[in-house]
């Protein structure tokens, strides 16, 4: 049963109070701790999976609203679970070690985890020096060139996916990544595309190079069978995207070039 279906059964029983779906299964699913433990990507900009932490250590960006968003919404404390990559996230997950998340999809994901709709249109490319003679996607799969992507990730997968001459380096995380960058041990760095423009204003002559390796999404995910939950997320993306939640989310923090993805679920 996708989360389609089961939102048509489900949503039948539910109640409307305050705002929020009074569904004990649902509540039980999502926060079985009496708290919504979101996990969260951190990195040194907000982009479209990960997020930034502020002065205070409160994450700044989509996945941090939605968050906020989702617990106010079931009537529950919200607890931060932080990780160095959508990766690690993702296992975390599926683990159990926290109840949802925002994440860019790819199959490799989907076999971990279960997704509801998406929220935001994905687009992966390269981010090169200034001075660098490189000025297209396939100029950056030549032999000896040194490009670096973040480990575990559907961004660096599908880099090198893409790539058939060049074997990627990869670092824990979007911090090392920059610093490779900065210090001029990367020929070229895949991110999504938002990521990369917020890199290239701290690298003057840097480039975003158009066109992109991947296209995807980035949704809303529960671990797999918590049927309820897929359900009321699902539910609660379709809201997020038609209220303007997430365009306003996506503004405040500079990405105002990103894309809403259209209601419906995943592909």
């Amino acid at each position: 049963m996708n989360w389609v279906q089961a939102g048509a059964a489900i949503v039948a029983t539910f109640v409307l109070t305050g705002g929020a779906f009074a569904d004990p299964v649902a509540l039980k699913e999502l926060a079985p701790t009496g708290k919504l433990r979101v996990g969260i990507a951190i990195a040194p900009s907000p982009g479209a999976g990960n997020v930034a932490l502020d002065a205070s250590g409160q994450p700044r960006g989509v996945g941090g609203d939605l968050g906020r968003d989702l617990a106010k919404k079931l009537g529950v404390p919200v607890q931060w679970v932080p990780y160095p990559n959508s990766g690690a996230l993702t296992d975390a997950l599926a683990g159990g070690a926290c109840d949802v998340a925002f994440l860019p999809v790819d199959n490799e994901r989907r076999k971990k985890v279960d997704f509801g709709p998406p929220h935001i249109v994905l687009q992966s490319t390269f981010l090169v020096p200034a001075g660098s003679t490189i000025q297209s996607l396939a100029e950056t799969d030549k032999p000896n060139l040194r490009v670096v992507g973040v480990e575990n990730t559907a961004t660096t997968r599908a880099a090198q996916a893409f790539l058939k001459n060049v074997t990627m380096s990869n670092v824990k995380d979007a911090a090392q990544l920059e610093g490779l960058f900065k210090s001029g041990q990367a020929d070229a760095i895949a991110l999504s595309r938002e990521s990369l423009a917020q890199l290239a204003a701290k690298f003057p002559g840097s480039r975003v190079l158009p066109g992109a390796y991947m296209n995807s999404f980035v949704a809303v995910a529960v671990p797999k069978g918590n049927p309820a939950a897929l359900a009321y997320v699902g539910t609660f993306a379709e809201e997020v995207k038609s209220s303007g939640a997430v365009r306003r989310s996506l503004d405040t923090v500079g990405m105002q070039s990103s894309v809403v993805a259209p209601p419906g679920p995943l592909p």
